[in-house]
């Protein structure tokens, strides 16, 4: 089932967040959550994950705080996804196990190749690029 749950959204913003911080510098859990109107306790939870998916680094203490593992440039939207969604396909129902639609597999097939790959193409510097672009159009009155 080709659905994107809130947590692999929140791991895209978070992701997302921590590419525009300095590289070097560790963000507290704290301070993510409150960014982005976060409870800690679910964000901690995604974090882990990224964590033990290779994509952040976490340090506790003090001067903790989470960080990419790698450059922006080095990470695609989907492998982000598939650290929380796991597989991203149509084919799926939503449990890993291939769903078979007899006599359309080649549609979901090519279907599934080109979502993944569009997602896969997409890196995570680009959205902090389209991000700038958007500063300054939040109008509050």
């Amino acid at each position: 089932m080709l659905k994107i749950s809130t947590r692999g959204q929140y791991a895209l913003l978070i992701m997302t967040s921590l590419a525009e911080q300095d590289p070097e510098k560790f963000i507290p859990l704290k301070i993510l959550s409150h960014r982005h109107n976060l409870s800690t306790k679910y964000l901690e939870q995604i974090l882990i994950q990224l964590g033990k998916s290779g994509l952040v680094i976490g340090v506790r203490g003090s001067n903790g705080g989470y960080k990419l593992a790698k450059k922006s440039a080095d990470y695609s939207v989907g492998e982000i996804l598939r650290s929380t969604e796991g597989e991203i396909s149509v084919h799926s129902n939503g449990d890993g196990k291939t769903v078979s639609n007899v006599g359309n597999d080649f549609f979901w097939n090519d279907f599934d190749a080109k979502v993944n790959s569009y997602l896969d193409n997409m890196s995570l510097q680009f959205l902090v690029e389209k991000n700038k672009e958007y500063v300054g159009f939040d109008y509050c009155i």
